[in-house]
């Protein structure tokens, strides 16, 4: 079974912060946020999101008149009742889900602060418990201590695992304390954090990069 999708999750969580997006917009605010870099979020992967969630009735399409005229008609999408409840579900997942690729992480970390401060935390500790227990379950037959013993260098990628395993734990223990100690401004508590950008503002990150998809 797989697991949450990073694309999905940021896609959708753009399109809502905005209210109402076009494609190029949440290409735009996805390389503002650097996820070209970190995740599978190219050009084309979003607006295949954009058209497959509307077709699944988690984003509704609107057909606006462009701005300058002659142009084709540009599509600006909506979340919808049935797209918010698969994105707090693809959100809590993601940040309970460890044995995820980073960029399902990386996603869902983008957008804790939609959570109340509590669950957020509750959350991150699911994702620590989850971690030991892998840790305790994969130490049973390997102990990092002693070497790679009779494996030789195959040795090295449970090691490898183990290490990011602790570094994971060491980290989200630290974001824990962080989000305990009263950092940022999550759900119910005011005024949050603007991370996209207005229609008519430059990205500093733009790859610059044109695509077809952009007048979507």
């Amino acid at each position: 079974m797989s697991g949450p999708s990073a694309i999905r999750l940021l896609v959708l969580g753009a399109v809502r912060m905005h209210g109402r997006a076009h494609g190029y917009q949440v290409r735009n605010d996805l390389e503002f946020w650097g996820a070209n870099e970190w995740s599978n979020a190219k050009p084309g992967s979003i607006y295949h999101a954009l058209k497959q969630m509307a077709k699944q009735g988690l984003l509704h399409a609107h057909e606006v008149a462009p701005s300058t005229a002659g142009g084709p008609p540009r599509t600006e999408y909506e979340v919808t009742e049935k797209g918010t409840e698969e994105y707090f579900t693809l959100l809590k997942e993601s940040l309970v889900a460890y044995d995820q690729k980073m960029d399902v992480l990386s996603s869902a970390i983008g957008f804790i602060v939609d959570l109340p401060r509590e669950e957020a935390v509750a959350l991150l500790k699911k994702r620590v418990e989850a971690i030991e227990e892998w840790r305790a379950g994969v130490l049973e037959h390997y102990i990092p201590e002693d070497g790679p013993g009779q494996l030789g260098h195959i040795g090295e990628i449970m090691h490898l695992w183990v290490h990011s395993a602790d570094a994971g734990a060491e980290w989200t223990r630290g974001l824990i304390e962080r989000i305990e100690g009263g950092a940022y401004t999550f759900s119910g508590e005011g005024e949050p954090f603007v991370g996209v950008l207005a229609e008519d503002q430059e990205n500093p990150y733009a790859t610059g990069e044109v695509h077809p998809g952009d007048r979507e």
